[in-house]
């Protein structure tokens, strides 16, 4: 293959890679009976006016499978702590002791559980549409290629390389929201 074509084929690779993290950062964040310290990233405390990130301010730990705890490093973050979980509606009322904030996740019901499979299936489907954006640009490159003075069939092989890229993009979103829906199913 030409050096333009391969060039295109590495930037619509990594692009894709990217955009599959993104979807299995998103996944995670997605509660699936286990209380796990990651579904608090995204939630920001209001730090002296700085707003910084949770587990910045804090250890956060999961001491079984239904309780988080945040221990600040500074006794007068509790309060600052508690706002922004409250803030952050997730769904889970924040306990405070005095020196420790304890989240107890509440069980799963069959409706929730199925709402959150819905989520995750939603999900999917916008990493599924950012890939196929991807793979949707990289074919008009390697178009406006073809016309520059690019052969027919190098701009057929790329097109097939993009294709069958794309494709397996696609099978390991699925297999993500296989497993994701089976965690969350099982009780």
């Amino acid at each position: 293959m030409l050096e333009e074509t391969t060039e295109i084929i590495d930037e619509a690779t990594v692009s894709m890679q990217k955009a599959t993290e993104h979807f299995e950062s998103e996944l995670v964040k997605i509660r699936a009976g286990k209380a796990n310290p990651t579904m608090l990233d995204g939630i920001t405390v209001d730090y002296y006016g700085t707003p910084t990130p949770i587990n910045q301010v804090g250890n956060l730990s999961a001491i079984d499978a239904r309780t988080l705890t945040i221990q600040p490093w500074e006794k007068n973050m509790l309060q600052p702590i508690e706002r922004a979980i409250i803030a952050a509606n997730i769904g889970i009322n924040p306990q405070n002791d005095g020196n420790i904030i304890r989240l107890f996740l509440p069980p799963l019901t069959e409706e929730r559980r199925k709402d959150l499979v819905k989520k995750s299936n939603g999900e999917g489907e916008q990493a599924k549409i950012a890939i196929r954006n991807i793979r949707r640009d990289a074919i008009e490159q390697v178009k406006k290629a073809q016309k520059d003075g690019l052969s027919e069939d190098e701009a057929k092989e790329a097109e097939d390389e993009i294709q069958s890229i794309t494709d397996a993009h696609i099978i390991l979103i699925e297999k993500y929201l296989a497993a994701k829906e089976k965690e969350i199913m099982s009780v």
